[in-house]
């Protein structure tokens, strides 16, 4: 496959860093707005479900699976092809999809016809398209950045994304108290709009594929990608590390809004207010990834993420009401400070360890298994809370949250201060 070129106009070194590079600025925003939508949805759309629809705990789970089962459907093929189409069209056409896909729910409802089964295709739908968006994101940020400009970068759009967990369920949360959860979802589709805007008004442009790479197999290019993660000590430890971690934590996850309201009984402004707190440590997590990083070494610093993102997760299931939402407030911003470390340094350190070529396919193999857990945790964690109650639930899945960082320990980076700068092999 053709490299990647750079025509960006903009200064390679400008003065003021990243921050003068307008076509970064585009698609920091793009990012910045689309991911607080995502985030009015993770509340807003459990809220509908719950509050509107009376689903039951198993209905409002597998909303989250719905959301996250393309990654086990379409995830290979979804990176063979990010590798031979243009990155930005596509993400553009990514974020019109979710924006109908949205909008629908509202118009549904207002019309009388609004459904569980319509949020699970709204939900699967948005899922979809955000295979292909985050793959293709992945790969089209090095052709805006040089190599060394990867780490500040992946800090800025992790600090941002993160910034949303908390101003999303927010919003979600106060949209929902004030006019109905149904009405956020109008906000959700606005943003994926502007995104979009902001996306065509980059002025990068890269190489297309050339005539051989479009004729290879669709198959031999999947297998590629896979091969090289099962190949790599690395990555394939990170993978599996990334795989066992989002089973604990996206168990919890999707059933902490049923718990919060049927259990706790607070209102949907304070289930709001509450998981945006629980991710306000990410914020801080993103913004000093890079320094700790650089202070103590990018493998020591993966290291002290998963630390953070395990042990403290147990925490949460102390939640009470009244004083006893500190526990499960201070266990999420431990959790998100981990998570925010870890995403920032090994999305850095995959865009520069991996050939340029096969970004696309060996970014959607490691996703394949991280995501790909995340359906199945999602109904097991549904299944737990109606058999034996949410908080049953949230424990089992905190308490296998806990012992994940130990994966980590099995492979090369206990012995290393620093990730290597490209496989042992080139």
């Amino acid at each position: 496959m053709t490299a990647a070129t750079r025509t960006d106009p903009t200064p390679v070194r400008p003065v003021g860093g990243l921050l003068r590079h307008r076509d970064f600025r585009l698609l920091w925003a793009a990012q910045t707005v689309s991911s607080i939508g995502s985030n009015v949805t993770v509340v807003a759309l459990p809220l509908v479900a719950v509050a509107v629809l009376d689903a039951s705990t198993l209905q409002v789970a597998f909303l989250t699976a719905a959301a996250w089962l393309p990654w086990l459907l379409i995830g290979l093929p979804a990176g063979a092809w990010v590798d031979r189409l243009p990155r930005r069209p596509l993400m553009v056409a990514c974020d019109l999809i979710c924006a109908l896909a949205f909008l629908s729910v509202p118009l549904a409802a207002l019309l009388g016809r609004l459904t569980v089964a319509q949020l699970l295709l709204v939900a699967l739908g948005a899922g979809v398209a955000r295979v292909f968006f985050e793959t293709a994101d992945q790969v089209y940020l090095p052709v805006l950045l040089r190599p060394e400009q990867l780490p500040d970068g992946n800090a800025k759009l992790q600090a941002t994304q993160t910034a949303s967990y908390v101003v999303g369920p927010g919003v979600a949360g106060l949209i929902a108290q004030l006019v109905g959860a149904v009405a956020a979802l109008l906000l959700d589709a606005l943003t994926f709009l502007l995104s979009a805007v902001f996306l065509l008004r980059i002025r990068a442009t890269e190489a297309r594929p050339g005539r051989r790479d479009r004729s290879r197999s669709l198959r031999r290019d999947m297998v590629e990608g896979l091969r090289f993660v099962i190949g790599d000590p690395y990555l394939r430890v990170l993978t599996l590390y990334g795989a066992a971690s989002n089973v604990g934590l996206t168990g919890y996850q999707a059933v902490l809004v049923v718990f919060l309201v049927r259990e706790l009984r607070l209102a949907p402004g304070l289930v709001g207010l509450l998981v945006g707190v629980m991710s306000i440590g990410g914020i801080v997590g993103a913004l000093l990834a890079t320094v700790v990083a650089r202070r103590f070494g990018s493998a020591r610093a993966l290291l002290v993420g998963a630390a953070l993102t395990g042990p403290p997760a147990l925490l949460i299931p102390l939640a009470g009401p009244g004083v006893g939402l500190v526990w499960p407030a201070l266990g999420g911003v431990l959790v998100s400070l981990g998570v925010a470390v870890g995403n920032v340094v090994k999305g850095a350190f995959r865009q520069t360890y991996t050939p340029h070529h096969v970004l696309g396919r060996v970014t959607v193999s490691m996703q394949l298994l991280n995501y790909g857990t995340i359906p199945l945790a999602a109904v097991l964690a549904g299944a737990l809370g109606a058999r034996y109650g949410v908080g049953t639930a949230i424990t089992v899945m905190t308490a296998w949250s806990a012992l994940t960082p130990l994966i980590l320990l099995i492979g090369p980076l206990r012995r290393r201060r620093d990730l290597p700068a490209a496989p042992a092999a080139s």
